[in-house]
């Protein structure tokens, strides 16, 4: 056997190797495998989805969670709070992140691993930045596919933190299954700069720091919520979105938190919306990453390399139509072949 044959199976054999680790719930195996899914490099693809194809069949059994929240609202210590109150009922809990807005630093959650010391050296805790690859189908398709890792890697919860703002929280609210908003009181002013779109995403609301001198502000506010929350449009049909209060550093609220998240579960899974959700993301997710390949394997094509630079200069020093270039380039990628 040549050194080329003996190297590729040695790869495969690993990449086996990696998978029935991941299964066993081995974290490193886990992280591995993830960077594997947001690597660029066609062989890591390639390998990624290898791993996929055999842990498929241990996927979707968690509650998946976004969690977004107000500049200021304690997003880092509210998941640590959360994050430890599950653990400590016996759940497994994987925290993602996703921000569009950061192709280099992967998001503010490298820094919320650092403060979210407690929950990261958890052993039933998993923290891992999603880094989008400068493309929002990046964020799609490879937080997507890590959250399948981590549930055949045995995780139940999967937090989803939407680190950028404003685009995030819609991208988010397409792979889970409940969608979480922190806020501070004074909900009018809050509600003043936030847009209504963002609010009819959402399934509870949660206003943070309620304790001390703040806890009759905070219960105030979530009162105000409530009664704005009746005239917009329900995130998920037959639910009726609420807002509570909480105290992320004294752990008040999170068990009830919890709570409202598993009677959502409870009856969307009896009303079947629970499930048909599944299936509406999933056949979003299929045709975003069809277009997306699209669009790679359209702009990677050599003819089109070629003929790129030629008809942009034709759009400029011709004053070219816009439509006519485009059609001129698709009809050159068209004959590629002929």
């Amino acid at each position: 056997m040549n050194n080329k044959k003996k190297l590729i199976r040695t790869k495969e054999e690993n990449v086996e190797q990696l998978y029935k680790q991941l299964l066993h719930g081995n974290r490193a195996a886990l992280a591995k495998a993830i960077t594997l899914v947001e690597s660029n490099a066609e062989r890591h693809f390639t390998q990624s989805q290898h791993i996929l194809q055999n842990v498929i069949d241990r996927t979707g059994n968690s509650i998946r969670i976004g969690i977004s929240g107000v500049p200021g609202a304690g997003k880092s210590t509210f998941i640590e709070a959360f994050g430890l109150y599950l653990c400590s009922i016996g759940k497994k809990v994987a925290v993602l992140a996703v921000d569009p807005s950061s192709s280099k630093s992967g998001g503010s959650i490298l820094g919320d691993k650092t403060r979210m010391e407690e929950l990261a050296k958890h052993p039933q805790a998993f923290i891992r930045p999603s880094p989008s690859g400068g493309t929002l189908g990046g964020v799609n398709r490879k937080t997507r596919e890590s959250i399948l890792l981590c549930e055949a890697a045995g995780y139940d919860v999967i937090l989803v933190e939407t680190v950028g703002v404003g685009q995030s929280e819609g991208i988010v609210r397409d792979m889970v299954d409940f969608f979480l908003l922190l806020v501070l009181t004074g909900a009018g002013d809050e509600l003043q700069g936030m847009k209504k779109g963002i609010m009819e995403l959402i399934d509870l609301i949660l206003v943070n720091k309620a304790d001390g001198e703040n806890l009759r502000n905070a219960n105030r506010t979530a009162r105000e919520y409530n009664q704005i929350l009746h005239f917009l449009q329900p995130a998920t049909p037959g639910w009726q979105t609420k807002a509570k209060t909480c105290s992320a550093i004294n752990g008040t609220g999170i068990m009830e938190a919890w709570e409202v998240i598993t009677q959502f579960a409870q009856n969307t899974k009896d009303s079947h919306q629970f499930e048909k959700r599944r299936s509406e993301q999933k056949q979003q997710w299929f045709f975003a990453s069809l277009k997306d390949e699209l669009e790679r394997r359209f702009f990677q094509h050599s003819t089109i390399k070629t003929q790129l630079p030629i008809v942009k200069k034709k759009l400029d020093q011709e004053n070219m139509p816009v439509s006519t270039a485009v059609k001129e380039l698709l009809d050159q990628y068209d004959r590629r072949e002929e």
